[in-house]
């Protein structure tokens, strides 16, 4: 048994980048825990229907991935490139400490987003082998919507050289993808049923499979 963290800048994120692939852990038998760095708010400029959605949809996607526990930091979104990177540090390496995770998935350091800049930076410096020697291994997920959007020419964009097998598992990352009402829509857009399997299927083909999803690996221990 192995404990495994995701960490999701938003709460989404998660599923979009790696939903297969904890829902195949959990199968196997590991634990698997949910860090989500940011809540929505009313002084971030959300309403108080927004907020309770949202707490709606996080209950609900607890429960279909049989998350062991789940960690919220509570930062304001779009923000987090504001906040003193201490104070992001200091709170990811709190639930660090009280996971003792074996691996940890997170977003790619490039995406568009600049929150999710900012939680691989802090990710990085909260995950010091010395600090926390549990951790053995570290993946980068793509993020539809964030990653392709991501326009590098400086040959530092996604490139994946982890592939996971995630047949058997598309349909419910896709079931549970869209308990995000407010987040899913109609193809062409990227957070769209439609997308998220032609993805896993090209992923599939870069790996030999009928569905995959993609990674690349930051570090790993043996």
């Amino acid at each position: 048994m192995k404990k495994i963290l995701v960490v999701a800048p938003h709460a989404d994120d998660e599923t979009l980048g790696c939903g297969g692939t904890l829902l195949k852990h959990f199968n196997q038998g590991d634990e698997i825990y949910w860090l989500i760095v940011t809540d929505m708010s009313l002084e971030s400029g959300f309403s108080a229907s927004q907020i309770q959605t949202r707490e709606d949809e996080i209950n609900n996607i607890k429960k279909l991935y049989g998350f062991k526990e789940t960690y919220r930091l509570g930062f304001a979104p779009a923000l987090l490139d504001i906040i003193p990177m201490k104070d992001i540090v200091v709170a990811m390496s709190s639930v660090i400490e009280n996971v003792k995770p074996e691996i940890i998935y997170s977003v790619f350091r490039n995406d568009v987003h600049s929150d999710h800049a900012v939680v691989s930076d802090g990710l990085m410096a909260a995950t010091k082998s010395f600090r926390h020697p549990s951790i053995k291994k570290m993946l980068a997920y793509e993020t539809l919507s964030e990653t392709e959007f991501s326009l590098r020419i400086d040959g530092k964009s996604f490139r994946p050289n982890v592939f996971i097998n995630i047949e058997g598992y598309l349909d419910k990352k896709i079931e549970i993808m869209n308990c995000y009402q407010s987040e899913i829509s109609e193809f062409p857009f990227p957070r769209s049923e439609d997308a998220i399997e032609a993805q896993a299927k090209y992923r599939g083909v870069q790996a030999g499979s009928k569905a995959a999803e993609a990674f690349m690996l930051l570090k790993e221990i043996s």
